[in-house]
């Protein structure tokens, strides 16, 4: 008979960690991604991807002036690249150090890059930095510490109704989205950014942790932003 006892009294190692998570496996509904990033932020923490405090996650909201975003490897796109302007999107980063070296990872639920995909490889290739220059089209991003985004964020999703109150695209099926505090709606707050909100490196890496709309950054310092933060 096998004797399943570990020689010597040793502990036994540990199972293997749980396979990756795939894209399916998260709440998502196409147009609402300032919700599926709220559920994933949820989601990762539950599941033990994230720490238990999430502490480790930002929730980024992609917009600017003019509301016309360009990103790639969109899967709405009709294009070969996967090209899509949208008004905005919204994100989640993960931040993560191992012996120094930053690790950082993108989840994005419509992007067809690999799911989490690479920091590195997603402003590579998702954002194309540079493309624009301080044309119309420049990207900012504004990064809200997850615990907090989770305590503050609200959304009745009025943005998606025309103004004879019809869809424009199909809601969730749960309830809406309340903050903490009783907010039902605070969505445009998110979304509106200018150049004029963009501070001092120094200043907005203690920000990010304490308010309640995070920081403004311009794209040319995103990976700068995130590298100077803790894993």
């Amino acid at each position: 008979m096998a004797d399943d006892r570990v020689a010597g009294g040793a502990t036994p190692p540990p199972p293997p960690p749980p396979p990756p998570l795939e894209a399916s496996a998260f709440t998502h509904t196409p147009y609402y991604c300032e919700e599926n990033v709220h559920f994933l932020c949820k989601e990762l923490i539950r599941s033990g991807i994230s720490d238990p405090a999430g502490t480790d996650l930002y929730a980024v909201f992609i917009s600017n002036e003019e509301k016309k975003v360009p990103l790639w490897y969109q899967k709405a796109s009709h294009s070969g690249d996967g090209f899509v302007l949208w008004d905005y999107h919204v994100i989640c980063i993960q931040s993560r150090r191992k012996n120094g070296e930053v690790l950082d990872l993108v989840w994005d639920l419509d992007s067809s890059l690999p799911f989490p995909c690479s920091f590195i490889q997603y402003f590579s290739d998702a954002i194309r930095p540079l493309s624009f220059g301080n044309s119309t089209y420049r990207r900012l991003f504004r990064v809200i510490h997850a615990p907090v985004f989770l305590r503050s964020f609200a959304s009745d999703r009025s943005h998606m109704k025309d103004h004879a109150g019809n869809w424009i695209q199909l809601p969730p099926k749960y309830e809406s989205i309340v903050a903490e505090d009783g907010t039902t709606n605070n969505l445009n707050e998110y979304i509106t950014m200018s150049m004029d909100d963009v501070k001092d490196l120094e200043s907005m890496a203690d920000d990010v942790y304490s308010s309640k709309h995070g920081v403004v950054i311009n794209e040319t310092i995103l990976p700068e932003f995130f590298s100077r933060l803790p894993g």
